[in-house]
């Protein structure tokens, strides 16, 4: 039986490709079980995400909603942080962690973001987290 996390590694890769190959310059972020039968797609676009591009990527995806509950959404002001890219993006803003193997929770600041894993201050020494084992990861806002 799969975990929650490998199965929606499983759709965001799946996801992601169908739906970046459908629409130009659009990002699938992440993808986000909600339930056994439901999942949100977190998009972004260079021009902006609205209802009509949720309506388009909910289209592409028509055949997962035999299976599935789908909700589109952008990814807002606590942006999901999945890729290597994303984490540099996120270098010296805050960030919330949850990995799979350590089974923690941790909310620091990114340090440094590497090919193979993220830095984090989240407590007096920076703790070094492979992105195999991010479970989830946010921006936190800061208004």
């Amino acid at each position: 039986m799969t975990t929650t996390h490998e199965q929606e590694r499983t759709l965001q890769r799946q996801i992601g490709r169908e739906v970046e190959n459908a629409i130009p310059g659009l990002e699938v972020l992440a993808v986000e079980l909600t339930a056994p039968d439901a999942f949100t797609v977190f998009v972004d676009h260079p021009e902006g995400v609205d209802h009509q591009l949720c309506g388009r990527v909910t289209d592409v995806l028509a055949d997962y909603l035999r299976e599935y509950s789908i909700d589109v959404s952008s990814p807002g002001i606590e942006r999901p942080l999945r890729t290597p890219e994303h984490f540099r993006s996120a270098v010296g803003r805050t960030v919330s962690l949850r990995t799979a193997s350590r089974k923690k929770r941790f909310k620091g600041e990114v340090v440094a973001a590497g090919d193979d894993a993220v830095i984090v201050r989240a407590g007096p020494e920076p703790v070094e987290i492979p992105y195999e084992e991010i479970v989830r990861g946010n921006l936190i806002w800061e208004g």
